[in-house]
Formats: structure tokens, C-alpha cells, sequence
């Protein structure tokens, strides 16, 4: 992959007992999107807490635009570029959508607040006509994508996603991921863990198949979309037409 902001060479982690994820490599490239798929158990949420701070490995090398940051903890990382979006706990309940995106610009230190709060507005739309609303009031879709904007208002180079679509209607789904196209034409890498393995690869620039915890397949989206392998064993039925 070519432009890389984000590369990871063997990466070990877990939570204390035998490692969840082992000798792990990718890579992202700047404004692309680049997917995590793979069946329950895997490791792939595993992995992104390992690449954002919230655990840290026990071997490996993780580099953002160049620079060595392993083992740097969670507020490291967003001050050099990496914003991370949790599956679940991903805003605050009992906040307003503009104090969520006031917590999400922390490391602003107040340089710009109000006019990166407005162009999230902009970008979730959504989010502006909600108004004063506490976060806890807002669907399941809206809260995503009120997460997303927190995310984003550090002004990341990559933007770690955890299931952005869980347990949304259709409707919320493609939403989500028009937002998150948006993102990626927005000039931000975009590193998405989702486990409708079809439609993330429909939008994916490149993938990444994790199974037991190991790199297992990788291509591009449509690569992967059309390898037979993949569409038995983690797409279900025969792979797309070429």
C-alpha cells in the first residue's frame, strides 16, 4: 500500500492471559478507507484497543505517519493524530451533542473549538437540527454518528471505527456509511471493524480478514469480494460477479 499513515508490524496483545491477537501486520493508507473483517472472535476490536492506546501490546511496532507509538496511552495518540471510536460508552449520555463535541476537542485546548463544533454540524447535519438535546435522547444512528463527530473534532489523521452500524435499522446503516465516505473524501484515513463482511468490502479501499486472533487474507475490496475463499467462509454464498 502506498501513502501509508498508519503501519503496524507484529503486534501481540490480550488482556492479561494468553495473547488475543498475535504477530499482526497492516497497514493504512492516508484517505482510504481500510477494513477489519472476520468472523466473532477474531481479535479485530482486540486489535484497534492495541493500535489506539486502550491496551497495550506486548510486542510489535506501531507507527502514524512515521512516528513510533507503541505503548502510548490513549490521550498520546489523539494529540498525535489517532482518534479512536468505541463500539459502546462512545458519548456521554448525560451531555448535550455541542459538550460532547466540546470533550471530543480536548486536545484543541480551546484553539478553534467553536469553529470545528460548527463544520461537524455541518458534516452530521443530523446533529444540528437535534439542537441542546442530551446524547442519552438521540437514536441509536444519531448517537453514531455523534460519536463520529466527537471523533473528529481533534482534527485526527486516522479515525478508528469499532462497528459504527451495530444494531442499526437499514436505513441508519447506509447513513452511517455515507458519512464515513464522506470522512475518508475529507482527506482522513479510516480504519473500520464491522461484521457485515459484504458491504464493508463494497466500501473498503482495502481489507484486512483476521481469524483466531492471526492476519489470515488481504486485498483490496474487491479483491476479497470476488475470492471464492472469502465468500465461502466469511461472506456466505458464492463470491460477487466479476
Amino acid at each position: 500500500m502506498a501513502d501509508q499513515i498508519l503501519e503496524v508490524t507484529g503486534v501481540t496483545a490480550g488482556y492479561g492471559g494468553p495473547p488475543i491477537i498475535r504477530n499482526i501486520a497492516m497497514s493504512a493508507d492516508a484517505g482510504k478507507i481500510t477494513a477489519l473483517v472476520g468472523p466473532n472472535g477474531a481479535g479485530k476490536s482486540t486489535l484497534l484497543k492495541a493500535l489506539a492506546g486502550v491496551l497495550k501490546p506486548s510486542e510489535g511496532s506501531i507507527k502514524l505517519a512515521g512516528v513510533e507509538v507503541s505503548g502510548l496511552s490513549p490521550e498520546s495518540m489523539a494529540r498525535n493524530g489517532l482518534s479512536y471510536v468505541p463500539q459502546v460508552a462512545n458519548v456521554f449520555p448525560y451531555l448535550s451533542i455541542v459538550e460532547n463535541l466540546e470533550v471530543g476537542g480536548y486536545v484543541r485546548r480551546r484553539n478553534g473549538l467553536k469553529g470545528r463544533i460548527d463544520e461537524m454540524l455541518d458534516l452530521f447535519p443530523d446533529l444540528r437540527t437535534a439542537g441542546k438535546r442530551h446524547a442519552r435522547t438521540l437514536s441509536g444512528g444519531q448517537r453514531n454518528m455523534l460519536a463520529m463527530a466527537r471523533g473528529l473534532m481533534s482534527d485526527p489523521k486516522v479515525l478508528f471505527l469499532d462497528e459504527p452500524t451495530a444494531g442499526l435499522s437499514p436505513i441508519y446503516v447506509s447513513t452511517v456509511w455515507n458519512h464515513i465516505l464522506m470522512v475518508r473524501d475529507l482527506g482522513v484515513s479510516v480504519v473500520v471493524v464491522e461484521q457485515n463482511t459484504r458491504r464493508t468490502l463494497q466500501h473498503a479501499d482495502y481489507a484486512f480478514v483476521l481469524t483466531l486472533g492471526e492476519n489470515r487474507i488481504q486485498g483490496t475490496g474487491d479483491e476479497l469480494l470476488n475470492d471464492p475463499e472469502v465468500a465461502r467462509l466469511y461472506i456466505g454464498g458464492a463470491a460477487k460477479p466479476a
